[in-house]
């Protein structure tokens, strides 16, 4: 499925550990070649308005792939389906305005040796109830449920979710086409392909809502139509989650088995690359288990089950978690990495992706590999509003 490149050299060998010094080679999944194994987190900024990332957005990325960073996933991106999201500032992959400006992105990062795929993007039911985008097309989601399980918006009809499956295969197309070198697929957080999966969320009487195996089938069928669409060779990661928004406690899985009912059919459809999003990547998923298997985190135990390639997430580089959207409480001060070279040392997990310590500190990566962990730059809610 994949396979590393030699090694590289660091000027700063004698003083970093060897599993440090591993996150720095190269790394191979089917369309992605990486520099190395450190990714830039998707976070939604909201710069591109009427959906249509500018020159800003571009240098923005330019400056973290300049900065070190092996793979830029880039913000959420809605894609083609009117009820995609609620902003007008998101950006969207479809729309010659909008791909054109994803391509100038494409082209900077590449410039700068990094890689780069998109995050593709529909809410469904947390688009809410008052989108400023299209406000006269309705919110709709597996059952007409709000993540609680009070009625919002109304249900996909059957035709709605062929429809839906074209839109994310339009995007994938999109996608490739623009120049990116894989996708993303946000099936994390509550969104519309997590929600398919949470049994309040969908109470479907269909074959689509049921068994965990039946509500796992739309998301799996989505990532089949775009394998089939974008080829073999293309890359597709797929981010999912144990929680959903507001819910941190939550558990989509509650045990390894459950979790392997849900990943075995989005492997078996053409996943490439795991990226399960924690808020703390050294957490145990499964604590209440016995001896090591209680010690192993969200990407470990997805690993161990799939043998897919694993991208682990959350608070890296930084002593809090993230909880308040970037609210004036948000700060975080930088902190040492102990723990994600055990974690790495362990076998569990092939890349980290790096959140808000990337938002503060654009050469975040680069500091790292040269030894200057000293000069990294603690994260406030400022960071979030700057164009850097």
């Amino acid at each position: 499925m994949f396979a590393l490149k030699s090694s590289v050299t660091l000027s700063h060998a004698s003083t970093t550990s060897s599993a440090l010094r591993g996150l720095f080679e190269p790394f191979e999944v089917k369309s992605l070649s990486l520099r190395n194994r450190f990714a830039m987190a998707p976070m939604t900024r909201a710069f591109s308005p009427d959906g249509i990332p500018g020159a800003d957005v571009a240098e923005y990325y330019r400056r973290r792939a300049a900065g070190g960073v092996g793979l830029i996933i880039t913000e959420g991106t809605y894609i083609p389906d009117p009820a995609a999201g609620p902003h007008t500032r998101v950006p969207r992959i479809y729309g010659d305005e909008s791909l054109d400006g994803w391509k100038s992105v494409v082209d900077a990062v590449h410039a700068e040796g990094g890689s780069i795929i998109p995050q593709l993007w529909h809410l469904g039911v947390e688009r809410g109830d008052k989108p400023q985008l299209n406000p006269d097309v309705q919110t709709v989601s597996p059952s007409g449920l709000a993540l609680d399980g009070t009625p919002l918006g109304r249900e996909f009809t059957s035709a709605d979710l062929e429809n839906l499956k074209q839109a994310w295969v339009d995007a994938a197309l999109n996608a490739k086409n623009t120049g990116f070198d894989g996708l993303e697929l946000h099936g994390a957080h509550g969104y519309l392909l997590d929600e398919f999966l949470w049994a309040g969320s969908n109470v479907r009487t269909d074959s689509y809502g049921g068994s965990l195996e039946a509500r796992t089938r739309f998301p799996a069928e989505v990532v089949a139509a775009i394998r089939e669409a974008v080829g073999n060779e293309f890359a597709i990661v797929y981010r999912f989650s144990q929680w959903k928004s507001g819910q941190y406690d939550a558990r989509i899985a509650q045990s390894p088995n459950e979790l392997g009912r849900i990943l075995a059919p989005l492997v078996d459809a053409g996943v490439d690359v795991l990226h399960p999003s924690t808020r703390r990547h050294w957490e145990p998923a499964f604590a209440e288990l016995d001896g090591e298997d209680g010690k192993l985190g969200l990407a470990g135990w997805t690993k161990k089950l799939t043998g897919l390639p694993t991208i682990t997430v959350g608070s890296v580089g930084l002593d809090s978690v993230f909880t308040t959207a970037f609210t004036a409480d948000a700060a975080s001060s930088v902190t040492g990495l102990e723990r994600l070279e055990s974690q790495y040392e362990d076998g569990e997990f092939d890349m980290v992706a790096v959140g808000r310590a990337l938002l503060a500190d654009p050469e975040w990566v680069e500091k790292l590999r040269t030894g200057r962990t000293d000069e990294h730059i603690a994260f406030t809610a400022a960071h979030r509003s700057q164009l850097n």
